[in-house]
């Protein structure tokens, strides 16, 4: 056989072309992204995370895989809603000040409009037999997606001994001594703060998102706008100076607006309530929105009594099946609380509702743009790997007794709708396990379950024999 007279380092038929880098990113291209990737943001956070790893990771090449999970490692560290909160680090990394604010933004504002339309068919038309059998369809399944929540969250977090008993203690306060959800958050935190100087290894991070652990090599990738050795933008760089900034303008922003309402509508308006007990939840949201939902009860039904507990069912439900953060169910609560206590007058509850909506997603969100604004410029400074805090694993492991207390007073609700003295909502049971089934067993996704809960309670709703009893 002749021997070949190719060079060794001479480029083969089978080598492929080098990849050539990205055009540069216009601040228009960007704004289209991020209105499209409002609008199709189904799939809760991990659904969210994985559509922006492929489009800007995969796809559109604007930042590389250790430049991504570097920024979302420190949004998982965060209260609030961690997609939305990577999106704006993600279009403050790109196009400063403004292109967070704009990601931010539409990441959140096509599912207002949404839920706000929703939301006022449910109060307009909901007593109507083909919505109510719709709605009393998808209550069980609702509870079935908290149950299937706690599951996911408690396999992920709980690893050992001390983390179930801060996870069954934080169940029990909240169950059985029906603590307020703040002082179960404080007091997990510093169980994992004392757990930690015991146990070490009991309260280290685990595994959290793969890829990005320090021992395992990054594979190569085709070179990215952002790429892993890209030098910090200067608008990226940490300074005291700017932090300073950012903070005063952020805190300014709340203070004129709580003042706006207080000083126009006086402290005990339904307005001004809503403004500080969601300033307040916004900042108590570590853990995923379902960690953050009981607090949101116990203030939103049994507190200020804004809505009912079905209502608020109702509610998740409605969160579940549209794009965006599932935290934005708050703004369905305030919708239904502007509309209940009618703040405009009776002749005006559509706007009352709109008006408290808008409120109160103001004031949930507010927080995420201030936490990365202020954060984001030191985690650019580091590009290391994030260490997870003792407390803040505390606090998950009691995130999942809260959502499985949430859970247990949703099945009572949905099984019981009478109270304990009524009948057995059988068909409502047999929903909530064909529901369950289908998380659990065949894996499928929210929008599919609820979709067919509700077609369920449509057919029992209008069964002459109503053969499941009670729904």
């Amino acid at each position: 056989m002749t021997p070949s007279t190719t060079s060794p380092d001479a480029p083969t038929s089978s080598t492929p072309p080098p990849v050539p880098a990205p055009a540069a990113l216009t601040f228009g291209a960007a704004f289209w992204y991020w209105l499209k990737l409002g609008f199709i943001s189904f799939g809760g956070p991990a659904g969210q995370i994985a559509l922006m790893h492929q489009d800007l990771v995969e796809r559109q090449r604007w930042i590389s895989e250790r430049r991504f999970l570097h920024a979302l490692n420190y949004c998982m560290l965060l209260p609030g809603p961690e997609a939305q909160q990577l999106a704006i680090y993600l279009g403050w990394l790109l196009h400063r000040t403004w292109g967070g604010v704009v990601a931010g933004v539409l990441f959140v504002l096509p599912s207002l409009f949404i839920l706000v339309g929703l939301s006022w068919v449910y109060m307009a038309h909901g007593h109507l037999p083909a919505i109510a059998g719709a709605f009393d369809g998808i209550k069980p399944a609702v509870t079935a997606l908290v149950v299937h929540a706690a599951w996911r969250v408690g396999s992920r977090s709980l690893k050992n001994a001390w983390l179930w008993a801060i996870a069954v203690a934080a169940f029990l306060a909240m169950f059985a001594l029906k603590l307020p959800f703040p002082l179960i958050v404080l007091a997990a935190a510093v169980a994992g703060y004392l757990g930690a100087r015991v146990s070490p290894a009991s309260f280290a991070a685990g595994g959290g998102h793969g890829g990005g652990g320090g021992a395992t090599p990054m594979r190569a990738h085709a070179p990215a706008l952002i790429d892993d050795d890209t030098p910090t933008p200067a608008h990226a760089r940490f300074s005291w100076a700017r932090f300073g900034r950012v903070l005063v303008v952020c805190l300014a922003l709340w203070a004129l607006a709580m003042a706006a309402l207080a000083l126009t509508l006086g402290t005990d308006a339904v307005l001004t309530q809503m403004a500080w007990f969601f300033t307040k939840a916004a900042l108590l949201t570590f853990g995923g929105a379902y960690a953050v939902l009981p607090y949101v009860f116990q203030g939103g039904v049994e507190h200020f009594q804004w809505l009912t507990a079905p209502q608020m069912m109702d509610g998740l439900a409605l969160g579940e099946t549209t794009p965006g953060p599932l935290i934005m169910v708050v703004s369905f609560v305030g919708f239904v609380g502007g509309w209940t206590k009618a703040i405009l007058g009776p002749d005006a509850l559509v706007l009352s509702g709109v008006l408290a909506a808008t409120v109160v997603t103001f004031f949930t969100f507010l927080p995420s743009f201030m936490f990365i604004f202020l954060g984001a410029p030191f985690i650019e400074s580091t590009h290391g790997k994030l260490a997870f805090t003792a407390p803040l694993t505390g606090i998950t492991a009691a995130v999942v007794g809260v959502i499985v207390n949430l859970a247990l007073f949703f099945a009572l609700h949905v099984l019981w709708p009478q109270g304990w003295g009524g009948p057995f909502a059988w068909g409502s049971a047999a929903i909530g396990v064909g529901a369950a089934v289908a998380l659990f067993r065949w894996r499928m996704g929210v929008i599919p379950v609820v979709l067919a809960s509700a077609l369920a309670g449509l057919a029992l709703k209008f069964s002459p024999t109503h053969l499941f009893g009670v729904l």
